[in-house]
């Protein structure tokens, strides 16, 4: 590891410590040259599937996108953000296990709603109206309904 003041390549680890439930580690390290004191991170690199889009395209999963919708559904509700975070990693780790190449972005949303039905109605009904955009009140019914009836049959 190369000390960012000077460059050096001759640092020394002075402290490890576990964090994130044992997936990242945080070092202190001291540069044996200038004796430079710094941090680095250590974190195991997941292998997340590619995010297929309604229309077709692909893209990189983006875990700040999950991140989002549950920050919008959940605004100004009783719900901390560590509980919001606890959920995106319920997802990604869901999503790394299942190792599947490619998955539908539809799908990634089925689970976000799934757990924001057990967690908050209210937010379940937010993310639910934004994530199907249903265009009048009459089909947001009927859809919020059937999506609700097909998501308790994944059961």
């Amino acid at each position: 590891m190369h000390c960012p003041k000077c460059q050096a390549n001759d640092t020394k680890v002075i402290d490890s410590r576990h964090f994130d439930l044992g997936s990242a580690v945080r070092r202190r390290r001291r540069c044996e040259v200038c004796q430079y004191r710094f941090t680095t991170y250590e974190q195991i690199e997941m292998e997340l599937p590619t995010i297929v889009k309604n229309d077709g395209r692909r893209e990189v999963f983006g875990r700040e996108k999950i991140m989002n919708g549950l920050l919008k559904s959940c605004q100004k509700r009783p719900i901390p953000v560590e509980e919001l975070n606890t959920i995106a990693d319920r997802i990604e780790m869901a999503l790394a296990q299942a190792g599947h190449k490619e998955i539908l972005s539809k799908d990634i949303g089925l689970m976000v709603m799934e757990e924001l039905k057990k967690l908050d109605p209210v937010a379940y009904v937010r993310f639910a109206s934004f994530y199907w955009n249903f265009d009048d009140v009459e089909s947001f019914v009927s859809g919020l309904t059937s999506n609700y009836t097909n998501a308790e049959s994944l059961n």
